[in-house]
């Protein structure tokens, strides 16, 4: 497994380097030796960042934790990652699926699920036709994050949703 360090608005450390390393390093029981392990770093203001992507076969493992505190971060994301590869894991072997950068011997053992993915709650509601940007005014009325409506203009259902710096996305499908 190959960590590949980097850093944004942040010098990256012999500590730090040595931290991440030493926490991510536990994965490697999980991945083959030539499975890259991408680590960006950074700092914005009181909050510090880590990011984790481990390309997979097809897929992608990540996750992004913050914290004011780097060590911290980089404790919750190794703790993520870990909890990740048990749903991950269990899906290669439920649906028979070639092991690809994983180790034989993690797909072999048996893990238990700690965390099933469960709807809790279904919500239903009347969508009305309306124009993205009447879309993205009615999510910040509503003070939501995102926002599902169905277009005027493509006749589809589409989400919009918040962006970092006020900026706001589409999503549209594609068929």
């Amino acid at each position: 497994m190959r960590i590949i360090i980097s850093g944004k608005n942040l010098d990256v450390t012999e500590g730090l380097k040595t931290a991440v390393e030493d926490k991510l390093g536990k994965l490697e029981r999980y991945f083959t030796p030539e499975t890259e392990v991408i680590v960006t770093l950074s700092v914005e203001k009181e909050r510090q960042k880590i990011e984790v992507t481990i390309p997979v076969k097809g897929n992608i493992i990540r996750s992004e934790q913050t914290s004011n505190d780097m060590y911290v971060s980089i404790d919750l994301v190794e703790e993520v990652i870990e909890r990740q590869l048990r749903k991950y894991k269990n899906k290669i072997v439920d649906k028979k699926q070639e092991g690809g950068n994983f180790q034989k011997a993690y797909i072999e053992k048996d893990y238990d699920e700690d965390e099933e993915v469960k709807i809790i709650r279904t919500k239903r509601f009347g969508i009305k036709p309306m124009y993205p940007e009447d879309a993205c005014v009615q999510m910040e009325l509503l003070g939501h994050n995102f926002f599902v409506f169905y277009n005027a203009e493509t006749e589809q259902v589409n989400v919009v949703y918040k962006r970092k710096g006020n900026t706001y996305g589409l999503i549209e499908p594609d068929f």
